[in-house]
């Protein structure tokens, strides 16, 4: 196969995730490698196609455990392997990582990786937490090697004994795929605009905004973050919370949460906008209290747009920031303590500001896409060599942010 270009299949569960992989296997593509995106059906699949300029695949799977449809999507993702026969196959998020990574195992695909992007076990429970554990660990075992996408992430899937350390590998600082500094860089034509988007809104000027992005679950910590606000409001009365996104069915938040959220005077709520850009610039610190990440995206953006941030010592949220200098970390479900720390920033703008811009600084110095990227290009040409193949024509790409293996 000397010479030849590399087959690779990068496979997601949900179409809407695609967007998490945004430039990813365009840049696979203009080096060296036949990139093919699989995920369940849906328009954001068809549009990244579109757009990058590559195949797309749709194979319907569910994101909950349902047997009967997952049998079947099995079979379908075997017969799809069969025909198009990749030399790599890079499955991420649960159920595509389970169903996927079977079927390649199944099917002896020479190259199979498994991207580890965060444990939906760590907040779960019972009967499900049993199975969860178990697709984890049949997903990492048919792999050849699992990338984790955080360091915490990592240490956490070899501490529950999901997999073996040697067979773990870490791309340069973490993260699926980095972040684009220059669409979120707080530029004076974005900040005009975040003003006009304000006032929409229905905030002020004056109003120091407390924002969120991301899905609207119990596990986002959306509960300790509205009882937080609520504290937050007694001390600071003209304070804001602005949460982007959407609510979900797989654990949702209590019912007076909602109510909360919905009735509330100082909550806006928006649904979730491919121009999450402009909304950080209407907000002051963003806050993600979550309970559980494999590296969360959404930190990366609002640092990429000059904000502080404070998040919990969470997997995979603990590797996000910088603790002290970049943001503070608090305790996972500890409303009290959240409220504490996002008081303290906004009663020091100047720490504020600071914070903000050495964020900033260390997604420019760590978290580039193209880092990821070329750190992702790197490692492929690595387990190819292992696997025995040639590396593909392109295969002078810099390689920066190299993988991290044991």
């Amino acid at each position: 196969m000397s010479g030849s270009r590399i087959s690779v299949l990068h496979a997601l569960t949900d179409s809407v995730s695609t967007v998490l992989m945004r430039g990813q296997l365009a840049y696979l593509k203009a080096n060296g490698f036949d990139p093919v995106l699989l995920s369940s059906p849906g328009k954001e699949l068809d549009r990244i196609g579109a757009q990058e300029g590559y195949p797309v695949i749709g194979v319907a799977m569910k994101r909950e455990i349902s047997p009967l449809s997952d049998l079947r999507s099995f079979f379908e993702i075997w017969r799809l392997l069969r025909r198009i026969k990749p030399v790599i196959c890079n499955s991420g998020t649960p159920k595509a990582g389970l169903l996927v990574g079977l079927a390649a195992w199944i099917t002896c695909m020479p190259c199979r990786i498994y991207t580890l992007r965060g444990l939906r076990l760590e907040t779960a429970k019972g009967v499900k937490r049993i199975i969860l554990t178990f697709a984890e660990k049949v997903s990492c075992f048919t792999a050849h090697r699992v990338v984790c996408v955080s360091a915490s992430l990592r240490e956490r899937a070899i501490a529950l004994r999901l997999v073996s350390r040697t067979k773990t590998v870490l791309l340069g600082a973490g993260s699926s795929n980095g972040v684009d500094p220059s669409r979120f860089e707080p530029t004076p034509e974005k900040v005009a605009s975040a003003a006009v988007l304000r006032q929409n809104l229905g905030i002020r000027p004056d109003q120091p905004v407390i924002g969120f992005a991301g899905r609207f679950t119990r596990d986002k910590g959306l509960p300790e973050l509205v009882t937080a606000f609520e504290a937050i409001r007694k001390g600071l009365p003209q304070a804001a919370l602005l949460l982007v996104g959407s609510y979900e069915e797989g654990d949702p938040v209590p019912n007076d949460i909602r109510n909360a959220i919905e009735s509330e005077p100082g909550i806006h709520r928006v649904e979730f906008t491919p121009q999450i850009e402009l909304y950080y610039l209407v907000m002051n610190v963003f806050v993600l209290p979550t309970h559980r990440e494999g590296f969360p995206n959404t930190v990366l953006e609002a640092q990429a747009a000059g904000l502080p941030v404070v998040t919990t010592v969470a997997t995979g949220a603990v590797d996000a920031i910088d603790d002290g200098v970049t943001g503070l970390l608090t305790p996972v479900g500890d409303a009290a303590k959240l409220a504490e720390a996002v008081r303290s920033l906004l009663l020091d703008p100047a720490k504020m500001q600071l914070m903000g811009r050495l964020g900033r600084d260390r997604v420019l110095r760590e978290f580039r896409n193209e880092a990821v990227w070329a750190a992702l290009a790197s490692f492929y040409r690595t387990a190819l060599q292992e696997r025995g193949y040639a590396l593909p024509d392109n295969s002078c790409v810099e390689a920066r942010g190299c993988a991290q293996t044991p």
